[in-house]
Formats: C-alpha cells, structure tokens, sequence
C-alpha cells in the first residue's frame, strides 16, 4: 500500500519551474518505496492568501491525520518581491491541523544587495527561514549545513539531501559523442539581465581563449535565457574558430542529448553548489565541469568531475578550460568522476532514498 505525500508549492516560475521539475521527478522515485507524491500549489498570488488558505485547510481536512507535506521554500514562491514572511502561515496552518511537514530550502541564504530595501528584504527572508524551522517537523537542506550562515545549532531535525538533475537520465548510459570530432562546449542557461551579461563575457573569453590554442571548437549554449545572450555570443565570435549554436528552451531529452554529445560543462552563473540543478545536470550525463567557487561549494559536488575556479579570475577559467578540451586522459578521469558522484550522490534513486531515510526518522 502507497503512503500518500504532498508536495506544496507557491507561485509558479515561468517559463520553467525547476521546482515543480523538481517535484515531478523526485515523486517518480519515491514510488519504489512506495511513496505516492502529489504536487499541489497553494494559489496566494491569484486567489489571496485568506481564500488560499482556506483551500489548503479543507486539503489537509480531506486526508489522514499526520500526513506529510514536502513544502517547497524559494522566497519568491511566496512573495511577489521576496517579502515572503507570509510562508509563515503556511507552516502554522499546517502544524495546527496535525499535518507533519518537511520544509526543502531551495533557497539556502537571503538575497544580497546594499540598498536599504535590500537589507529589510534579507532581515525578512532569514526571520523567515530561520522561524520555519521551529514550525516544521523536519527540514531539508539541499547544501551542506556547515555551508549555511543562518539555521540555529539546536535543531535536530535538519537533512542534508543535494538535488538531481531534472532530467530522464537512463540507467545504464552510453558516450554519443562522436570519435574525431570538434571539441564540443556546453552552456546550460544563462541568468537574465546585467548578470547575463557578465555571463556571457566570461563564456566569450574562455572559449575564444581555448580556440585560439586548440584551433576549432564549438559553443553549444540552451535553456533559460539562451536566447537573449545570441546576439552577443555570436557578434563576438563571428570572426573566430568558435561554431555558435544557440537554443532556448528545450524539451528534458533534447537536453540530455545535448550535454551528452558535449565535452565539458561550462558553469558560470555563479558558485556551483548541490543545489544548482543546471550544473548537477553536467554531472548526470557525465561531464567534466568547469565552474566557480564559493562558500556553498562543497563535497559531494566537489565529488564530482568539476574543475573549480575563482569567480573573478578569469585566466583561471581560460586555463581551466583548454586544460580540459586539450587533455584527453585528464577530460575522461574528470568524466568518470562525474559518472560515479552521480550514481552516489545525485541520482533521483539516491535522492528518493535519503528522503524515506529523512522522514521515517520523524515518525
């Protein structure tokens, strides 16, 4: 007999969720240890929160006693700005009518930034994170705690789970990449706005830098926001040994497809870390990684076939980068690292295990 689970979520992201991919695939795992996992929202943004509320009380009324709830944290699911003090009333709903509930911190720190409303917003999201822990039966990090700056010390009931690629990914995987052929570099999304742009100079530089050495290569950049950079990437290579191929959005197999006709995953939208699903994506078909670091990088991504570099040192980067594309045995010591992380580590099959482990420890 399956145990039912909910997996609560706040305001939809468009125009993908990874979220609710998230929600998807983590609930085909569960089903092995059966474990029924249904995605629902809480609709605050086009209902209110009273009317919102209201729907979510008759939900938790409808099933049995002590039913568990995976609810999902980002602070922009739950407030149009990242105000999302109001997440709040979610837990204590929930912890009123008896529900066990397990918060998972997509988001792991505050938002950054030096304006005054900036530092209300940050004082707001870490009272909220921080309070949350106190309502929830048990809580998920999807980074190492020792990388937080925030949880309080006396909580027991906190899990350390990465997250997976939100991608079908076989079993059993063989290399499509093709024997003689260009060296292939993968971009998996590029953040919007100014730091898209400094995204893209850094794609640019490394790879221009690489080609420079290595002859011809091939730049192969899809997914969010791919298509705002195109401009950009292919005016600034138009008159290199650099092949430009850029596409949006694809569908999860053209994107396994993709990365595994690659040869090195470029990541630079910041620190990689377990909880950067874009990157773990790399690491799922195989793929060396060059990225940066930072305070949230640690094992078991560090684990993996990632070659990490400081976020503003770009020779670093160009060196990281050819050194890959250019050493054959170096590129597939760093693959098979990749291949064995994910199986341990990142895989939706030892994801779904870490979570049955996390929740019958609260029964």
């Amino acid at each position: 007999m399956a145990h039912s689970l909910i997996a609560l979520l706040g305001r939809k992201d468009h125009p993908t969720d990874a979220v609710e991919d998230y929600c998807h695939y983590l609930a085909d795992a569960l089903q092995i240890h059966h474990f029924q996992l249904e995605p629902r929202r809480v609709p605050w943004d086009s209902l209110g929160w009273s009317e919102a509320l209201k729907a979510l009380r008759l939900l938790v009324q409808a099933l049995p006693p002590g039913t568990w709830f995976l609810v999902q944290y980002t602070a922009l699911a739950w407030s149009n700005r990242g105000f999302p003090h109001k997440f709040l009333r979610v837990l204590r709903t929930l912890r009123t009518l008896g529900a066990r509930t397990a918060v998972i911190f997509h988001d792991i720190e505050p938002f950054s930034g030096y304006r005054l409303i900036d530092r209300l917003r940050r004082a707001i999201q870490r009272f909220t994170m921080y309070r949350a822990t106190s309502l929830a039966t048990c809580t998920i990090f999807t980074v190492p705690r020792e990388k937080i700056s925030w949880p309080p010390a006396h909580r027991f009931n906190a899990h350390f789970i990465p997250v997976g690629a939100n991608l079908p990914i076989p079993e059993q995987r063989t290399d499509a990449r093709v024997k003689d052929r260009i060296p292939n570099v993968a971009v998996f999304s590029i953040t919007g706005g100014q730091a898209g742009a400094v995204e893209s100079k850094a794609i640019i530089d490394a790879v221009l830098f690489a080609a420079q050495r290595l002859g011809r290569i091939r730049l192969s950049v899809f997914g969010r926001n791919a298509d705002s950079a195109e401009t950009v990437l292919r005016e600034a290579l138009r008159s290199s040994n650099v092949e430009v191929s850029v596409e949006g959005l694809l569908e999860d197999s053209q994107i396994v497809e993709r990365l595994s006709d690659s040869d090195v995953l470029l990541f630079v939208r910041g620190p990689i870390s377990s909880r950067r699903s874009s990157a773990i994506a790399g690491i799922a078909c195989g793929l060396p990684v060059v990225a940066y670091s930072g305070s949230e990088t640690a094992p078991p991504i560090t684990e993996a076939g990632v070659v990490l570099v400081r976020p503003d040192n770009q020779e670093e980067l160009n060196a990281a980068l050819l050194r890959v594309l250019a050493d054959d045995s170096y590129r597939a010591l760093l693959a098979a690292r990749s291949s064995a992380a994910f199986a341990q580590h990142f895989s939706w099959r030892s994801i779904a295990a870490r979570f049955v482990e996390a929740l019958n420890s609260r029964t």
